[in-house]
C-alpha cells in the first residue's frame, strides 16, 4: 500500500532521475503485459515490499546511502536482500541498473515515484503523509479511511518519516496541505506568544 523514501528517512519530492527510472518500470511491464497479465501487480508488490524494507530496517537504509561502497559491494548485499525478500526479476534488474549507474541510493525515491505514477494511471489519488515514525497497519488503514470521508477516492498513500515534525501527521494531496504536526502547533503557539508580548 505504501511507497518510499529517503536516506535520513526525510523524503523530498522524487527528483526527475526518480521519474525517469519509474518510467522506464512502467514502460518495462507494459511491454511484457502481452506475455505475462500480472506483470505490473507484481512490479509494484516488489518495489512496496522493498520499501518497506528499507523504512523498517536502519541497517538496510544505511547500506543504501552509503556512497563509499563500490558497486562489486553495492550489488552482492544489495542482491543478498533481494533473494531474502524474494523480490522478482524486474526490480532485480532494476536495482542492478541503479548500482550500474550509481544512484543506488536513489531507490526509495524510484519505489515512490512508480507508485505515484500506477496511482494515476488507475485512477487513484496519491496522499504523501509524513510522520514522526512509521506508521503501522491499523495507522494507515485510518487515515485511508479518514480521507475517504473527506471525499478523496482511491487514495494510495506514499510514507514519509520525519522525526523532526516530533509527531501528528502532514498530509498532502495534490495542492493540499493539511498540517496537524507537533513542531507546526509549537511554531503556530510561538508565533501567537512573541505577538502577545
Amino acid at each position: 500500500m505504501a511507497s518510499a523514501e529517503t536516506h535520513s528517512t526525510n523524503v523530498s519530492i522524487p527528483s526527475g532521475v526518480s521519474e525517469r527510472y519509474a518510467l522506464a518500470m512502467l514502460s518495462l511491464a507494459d511491454d511484457r503485459r502481452q506475455a505475462d497479465p500480472g506483470v505490473v501487480d507484481r512490479i509494484a508488490g516488489d518495489l512496496d515490499r522493498l520499501a518497506a524494507l528499507w523504512r523498517e530496517d536502519a541497517g538496510f537504509r544505511a547500506f543504501v546511502a552509503d556512497p563509499r561502497l563500490d558497486s562489486a559491494s553495492q550489488r552482492r548485499g544489495a542482491f543478498a536482500v533481494l533473494d531474502r525478500a524474494a523480490i522478482g526479476p524486474e526490480v532485480r534488474n532494476l536495482v542492478g541498473v541503479l548500482i550500474g549507474n550509481r544512484r543506488l541510493s536513489q531507490l526509495p525515491q524510484v519505489a515512490a515515484a512508480f507508485g505515484r505514477e500506477l496511482a494515476v494511471r488507475r485512477g487513484q489519488q496519491s496522499a504523501d503523509v509524513t510522520s514522526a515514525h512509521a506508521l503501522t497497519d491499523t495507522q494507515r488503514a485510518q487515515i485511508a479511511a479518514r480521507l475517504t470521508e473527506a471525499g478523496y477516492s482511491g487514495i494510495r498513500l506514499s510514507e514519509h518519516v520525519d522525526p523532526s515534525i516530533l509527531g501528528g501527521l502532514i498530509v498532502r494531496i495534490g495542492s493540499r496541505l493539511y498540517d496537524n504536526s507537533i513542531k507546526s502547533k509549537l511554531q503556530r503557539l510561538q508565533y501567537a506568544m512573541k505577538g502577545a508580548a
